[in-house]
């Protein structure tokens, strides 16, 4: 991997893993259009590690709260009715399952998962069900001319079922095109959570299982896999462009819907389908023969 292609893998993972379109399927389709090998699994587990520094950096104040009241809940300092404290175990919880999915079907992870037809379907798919629960979400907010505003739940609401279910979400976004924040944002909505709540919850239940993945990926740079120098530019470029993002799209959808996500993800798959079907694009482009 040259040092141009790191960076340019290393702005589309930082662009593109908090918003609702699949960091995965990018990297992915990147390297597919550009003519180069696939960046792997294990560069796309690595990277997000520059992106999920960036959540905890965002997040600090979150994070801090949490940890401490947690700790203090175990020490019986802090009583475990505590909403902080709680909110420690449900991330804990909503975490079970993409740990648990991603051991499992690591290799279909890493090969089958990956093929450009599969990542059209999941790009349209998945953006049908964004558009779905957004909508679903602006009329509970607006009303309308003969329905009330209805109530949405915030994270104070939020229970271990509901973790679970937002953890079940997550973990489909190990296939690429899904979107880790669309899937678990979609099931939020879906819910009766609110966008702002619905997201928070997402990046903060996605630090765990992220950070897991790109140490146990780490072991694969030093077989040579992954080259370090390289991989390490896009983790910093991922850092960098994804703390923007964040800060742009937490202020986003307090006021905007998620429809030219949805659009954007729609045409994209069409789009994909169509070249894949001419033979303009191979199902496998820019797969590595090794």
């Amino acid at each position: 991997m040259s040092w141009l292609e790191s960076f340019i893998l290393g702005l589309v993972q930082g662009l593109t893993e908090f918003l609702p379109i699949s960091s995965s399927a990018h990297l992915r389709l990147t390297a597919a259009f550009a003519g180069w090998h696939d960046p792997g699994a294990a560069f796309t587990a690595i990277t997000q590690i520059g992106t999920e520094t960036a959540v905890l950096i965002y997040f600090r104040k979150d994070i801090a709260r949490i940890l401490s009241a947690w700790f203090g809940s175990l020490l019986g300092k802090v009583p475990r009715s505590d909403h902080d404290a709680q909110m420690g175990w449900l991330v804990i919880v909503g975490s079970i399952p993409i740990g648990v999915l991603g051991v499992t079907f690591k290799d279909q992870i890493e090969g089958p998962f990956r093929d450009l037809r599969l990542i059209a379907t999941t790009l349209i798919v998945m953006g049908i069900v964004l558009g779905i629960a957004d909508r679903l979400a602006a009329r509970d907010e607006t009303g309308g001319k003969h329905r009330a505003v209805r109530h949405r739940k915030g994270l104070k609401e939020l229970g271990v079922k509901d973790g679970l279910i937002f953890g079940l979400c997550q973990a489909m976004a190990l296939i690429p095109g899904v979107s880790r924040s669309g899937a678990t944002i979609s099931g939020g909505l879906l819910m009766g959570y609110t966008r702002e709540a619905a997201a928070r919850y997402s990046f903060l239940l996605a630090i765990p299982a992220v950070l897991a993945s790109g140490v146990f990926e780490l072991k694969d740079a030093g077989e040579g896999h992954v080259s370090w120098g390289p991989t390490i530019f896009a983790t910093v470029v991922a850092f960098v462009v994804g703390y923007a993002v964040i800060a742009w799209f937490m202020k986003f959808i307090t006021t905007k819907s998620f429809m030219p996500f949805v659009y954007y993800r729609i045409v994209l798959g069409i789009v994909l389908v169509v070249l894949v079907s001419m033979g303009v694009l191979s199902p496998h482009a820019g797969e590595s023969a090794g």
